[in-house]
């Protein structure tokens, strides 16, 4: 048997030890374990951007190890194990690939995705966008939503035409906030601009969650090293200037 197979029965071996005889995991249900999962998630996510190979093997495992339990669980209610799941992710992937598993013709990624988009469509969706789960963050379903309209030709022609929206958006905002205007009126714009920019980062070819998650590990860094440094100098922030501060920021800004 191949080795890699060897390993996977490993897993689904110990899964059914696990399930049989360890006191937790007999009583994990599909809904208990729904917020370890979206965890794990975002511990890979972590991962990966950290660049950090070792931790997004170890990640990997995590999540696999959900998707076996929960498999299992399913095996048990009598409703579906490990092999449909498996056999139900292979069926659509070949059903999604005409271009690898067919005779249809694409060019590039974009027509790929233009494809899969309209072969949900013949599968029964009655939107494009029933494919975009509620419970994403708001950021990711923007980002999501804007790439299947594209599938099916609902979008810009060019980035140029996008960053107009920005500023445009920009300008709109400014002006509800200039004339202080109703707390829902300035965050209705504000959405609408946070949405535009999620579309040109689209446009440059950059996940903006990416992006942003990105900003919030470097302004991490760089906060916790002008904390470091004010206690060092026995200092307190709230005490020191922003001049003051803004030394120690750009040295930081320096190290990364």
């Amino acid at each position: 048997m191949n080795e890699k197979l060897i390993a996977f029965k490993r897993l689904l071996d110990i899964m059914d030890e696990l399930r049989a005889k360890c006191p937790w995991d007999k009583e994990q249900t599909l809904e208990s374990l729904r917020h370890l999962t979206i965890e794990e998630t975002y511990e890979l996510s972590e991962a990966i951007l950290d660049g950090d190979l070792s931790s997004i093997k170890k990640e990997l495992g995590d999540l696999m190890l959900h998707l076996v339990f929960y498999s299992k669980i399913g095996e048990e209610q009598n409703a579906f194990d490990i092999k449909d799941v498996l056999e139900t992710i292979s069926e659509k992937l070949i059903y999604r690939h005409p271009h690898v598993f067919g005779d249809t013709k694409v060019k590039n990624t974009d027509e790929v995705k233009d494809n899969w988009e309209k072969l949900k469509l013949k599968e029964g969706n009655s939107s494009v966008l029933e494919g975009v789960p509620l419970s994403l963050p708001p950021l990711v379903k923007a980002y999501r939503m804007q790439e299947k309209a594209k599938g099916v030709g609902f979008d810009w022609e060019n980035p140029e035409q996008v960053w107009e929206k920005v500023l445009e958006e920009l300008e709109e905002l400014k002006s509800e906030v200039k004339r202080e205007a109703r707390k829902d009126k300035i965050e209705n714009e504000l959405g609408d601009l946070l949405f535009a920019i999620v579309n040109y980062a689209r446009f440059l070819k950059i996940n903006p969650e990416d992006a942003l998650e990105r900003t919030n590990k470097k302004f991490k860094f760089r906060f916790q090293y002008l904390e470091s440094k004010a206690k060092e100098k026995g200092q307190f922030l709230q005490d020191m200037t922003l001049a003051e501060m803004d030394v120690f920021w750009e040295e930081a800004k320096k190290m990364e």
